[in-house]
């Protein structure tokens, strides 16, 4: 009968258990794939613990080889299985990709990440100064790709599956959008202060609800002066890494035409009257004819008008008054949504012209009110009582 194999210190090894020349255990397996796998720990405790638990995952069927993989390598595998997107949520995706590449978070082993480790990350994150929005990003790309995990029958469970609010408090921006006045003042303070350039913009988004891409996106054949209306048909955008390029609305909804106001309708033709001409037409994605350039004659952008804005603001503060909110392109589009739901239009209308796919992004984001708004709609109402 063969003498049993002990180690060092004259325990009896088990099968498939040897201990190395530095010290160190190692336990040899085949895995569900039949291929020989090995584990290794510094201590005889700690690799049959990792022993027991390759043999517990063997049993269910999981693929404990696989749970060595780090959150970035599952997270890059699952983005790559993503063809639906389109190329400005992969730009965003891939954002978030290389946040999670350079925070340590990113190379732990999926299967040592635990829900307290999850939240604790979250926590972390936000300690450092992201906001909940950046990190409910994060969480729409880790959560499914270890959801996917699990349907690969590598983890047991998703840590990621908890409510962020319960977790990382609420501290967005909160867009409001502005008065009757404060439109009037800010439209005053942008001509007063250095805005002329941009002040049709502004008019137009105000009038249209636009999102500046799409308002930059606009061609010379998407303006209808005889039906007075503008179809919105593109986004442009440009970045960083990448030059002028189109892409389609936000959604399938965001295709519209949208009626002029005679404000709107002096504004784009002031725009027309005063645009360069240049000697040769940018082409960008097969279109040409943009209508809005800055002062190197190229076509705008969305940072361009947003620069300026802030960079406005922030110059005269004195100007609007301490007390003024915040003015971003988008909030124009919160304040013509607004306009309109207190004008009196139906929720329907106010979805197609917003480009909304849903009716309660219109209701919950965009809109809002005030007492003076709820007691004129209540005095009509009790009129007729």
């Amino acid at each position: 009968m063969s003498e049993k194999r002990r180690d060092q210190k004259g325990r009896i090894l088990k099968t498939g258990e040897s201990q190395r020349n530095d010290g160190h255990y190692m336990f040899r397996y085949t895995d569900i794939h039949k291929k020989r796998r090995y584990v290794y720990a510094k201590t005889l405790e700690e690799l049959r613990q990792k022993e027991a638990d390759i043999q517990r995952d063997t049993v269910d069927g999981i693929d404990y080889a696989a749970g060595e993989m780090t959150v970035i390598e599952l997270v890059t595998r699952y983005m790559n299985l993503k063809r639906s997107l389109k190329e400005n949520s992969f730009r965003a995706y891939d954002s978030v990709i290389n946040r999670i590449r350079e925070d340590p978070f990113g190379q732990k082993q999926i299967r040592h990440v635990k829900l307290s480790d999850a939240k604790s990350w979250f926590v972390s994150l936000h300690d450092r100064g992201y906001k909940q929005n950046t990190i409910g990003v994060m969480q729409c790309v880790v959560r499914p790709a270890f959801e996917m995990a699990v349907d690969d029958d590598i983890l047991r469970k998703n840590p990621f599956k908890f409510k962020l609010s319960d977790v990382v408090p609420r501290d967005a921006y909160v867009r409001t959008a502005l008065s009757r006045e404060q439109q009037e003042q800010y439209l005053q303070f942008f001509m007063e202060y250095g805005g002329g350039s941009y002040y049709d913009d502004v008019v137009i988004l105000l009038g249209t609800g636009l999102r500046v891409s799409e308002l930059y996106g606009l061609t010379k054949s998407d303006l209808d002066f005889d039906r007075r209306c503008i179809h919105v048909r593109r986004q442009l955008s440009r970045t960083a890494n990448q030059p002028y390029f189109i892409s389609s609305p936000k959604t399938k909804s965001g295709i519209r035409t949208i009626p002029m106001t005679d404000t709107v309708y002096m504004a784009l033709k002031h725009v027309l009257k005063n645009r360069a001409s240049p000697k040769v037409e940018m082409l960008v994605d097969g279109c040409t004819g943009f209508i809005f350039f800055d002062k190197a004659g190229k076509p705008k952008v969305a940072m361009h008008l947003e620069n300026f804005m802030r960079g406005l603001q922030r110059k005269h503060p004195w100007a609007l008054g301490g007390d003024f909110p915040k003015v971003t392109p988008h909030v124009l589009r919160h304040t013509f949504c607004t306009n309109m739901q207190q004008a009196g239009i139906d929720i329907k209308s106010l979805q197609y012209l917003m480009g909304h796919s849903n009716a309660s992004v219109t209701l919950d984001v965009y809109t809002h009110t005030d007492y003076n708004v709820v007691k004129h709609a209540f005095d009509q109402v009790a009129a007729n009582l």
